[in-house]
């Protein structure tokens, strides 16, 4: 019997660092959009800006990226990321307390934050198979990652709600700078060897179309991709225009939005912590259709909900209780599937294409959510973003990722009923 990989020290290390980071990240998820509406005055269309500016590099870079993190250390790469992220969100509540922080300045550093977490989201989901090396093996590790960062968003956005509400947002800033810092530490300790691409110096822009080939050459890494887009395009837009409609038409304090967020999150802890359960009793293909209908479903309760501020609150939380089981559920069949079909050698492109796609579609949704709230109003703008989402259920039933029988491997032929 395999020893758990809780037992592995490289991934040991890689998970604790990760863990501190999420944590601290939940930090920043709220406290920069609530210092740039409560200290800077930023009205609709500049929160789904600034939210846009915080995903765009995942529209222009991710590729570029993942040519590149095919050729060199992953491990040396998340590193100089986690140490440009330190730097960038500890400027801030720096430039808060000598009263030069602007709005300019702002988006300018998310943007520069942005740019690091590309450089680091296409490095360690590439790296993780090089410290796990066993395909058998990685929906473990992606489970318990899963899992991890489910329970983040299960504790941090509550934790961060207090810690905004006690010291104000821009000085909450610094708990993600440390974060940060013990990522780098540990991140330094590992010392598994990796496995780069061939040395062979091929043109970026031939290995930039190996990357979409492979993406968009398999129907199932494909339908995995575009799914995705339209997934992380509702949830970002409906998370931004919540955030909107909570903080100015219902005045929800920050530790109350943080309260909302963390009681939803539960269901991504679950949904990560059942989905071996779950994909070992069923078929992988329908967990899959049923997880992701929660994604693309969930949101429709929003708008719907009538009555009182706490009749309000009541039922966002349940949409996103809804909307992050599914989640928890799906994420750890879409990296396991994603890992299991690609090679070694294609890692980074792969994750490079997926990370463009899936970034891109929230890059995407927080613009819009901004830019539909201030033209409809929040209210009207998250219907419209609930009914399209739920459109978006037929057309994904229709695609091959609902037959597969179970995990795929590189070189195997997918297992449906039909086979």
């Amino acid at each position: 019997m395999k020893q758990s990989l809780s037992a592995h020290r490289d991934f040991r290390l890689f998970w604790t660092g990760e863990t501190v980071s999420l944590l601290g990240a939940q930090v920043s998820t709220l406290a920069l959009p609530l210092t740039a509406i409560e200290v800077l005055g930023a009205d609709d269309g500049e929160v789904g800006v600034l939210r846009f500016v915080q995903l765009a590099p995942y529209l222009f870079l991710a590729l570029v990226f993942g040519v590149w993190v095919d050729r060199v250390s992953r491990r040396r790469v998340m590193i100089g990321a986690n140490l440009v992220r330190l730097i960038s969100v500890a400027a801030l509540p720096v430039l808060y307390a000598f009263g030069l922080l602007t709005l300019p300045a702002l988006l300018v550093l998310a943007a520069v934050i942005g740019l690091a977490s590309v450089m680091f989201d296409v490095s360690w989901m590439s790296f993780v198979p090089s410290i796990v090396r066993d395909p058998a093996r990685y929906p473990e590790a992606t489970a318990k990652l899963s899992a991890t960062s489910s329970a983040t968003d299960v504790v941090g956005p509550g934790a961060a709600g207090l810690l905004v509400s006690a010291v104000g947002a821009p000085i909450a800033l610094a708990v993600d700078a440390v974060s940060y810092l013990v990522s780098v530490l540990t991140l330094s300790r590992i010392r598994v060897p990796e496995r780069h691409a061939s040395t062979e110096r091929r043109r970026a822009v031939e290995e930039l179309r190996e990357g979409l080939r492979w993406v968009f050459g398999n129907p199932i890494l494909r339908a995995l991709a575009l799914i995705g887009f339209c997934c992380n395009l509702s949830m970002v837009s409906t998370w931004t225009m919540f955030l909107i409609y909570g903080s100015t038409d219902l005045g929800l304090p920050p530790a109350v939005l943080g309260a909302v967020f963390s009681a939803a999150s539960v269901g991504g802890l679950v949904g990560a912590l059942l989905s071996g359960w779950v994909t070992r009793r069923f078929r992988v293909g329908k967990v899959y259709l049923v997880a992701q209908s929660a994604v693309l479903l969930g949101p429709l309760i929003i708008p719907v909900a009538e009555g009182s501020r706490v009749v309000i609150v009541a039922a966002v939380t349940l949409s996103f209780l809804v909307t992050y089981l599914g989640l928890g559920v799906a994420n750890v069949v879409i990296v396991s599937t994603r890992q299991g079909l690609t090679s070694q050698r294609m890692m980074g492109r792969m994750t490079s294409v997926f990370r463009t796609l899936l970034f891109g579609g929230g890059a995407l949704g927080g613009l819009l959510g901004g830019l539909l709230s201030a033209a409809l109003g929040s209210r009207s703008a998250l219907l419209v973003v609930a009914l399209v989402s739920a459109a978006i259920v037929p057309v994904m039933a229709r695609t091959p990722i609902v037959r597969l029988a179970t995990y795929p491997r590189l070189g195997e032929a997918v297992r449906s009923p039909a086979s």
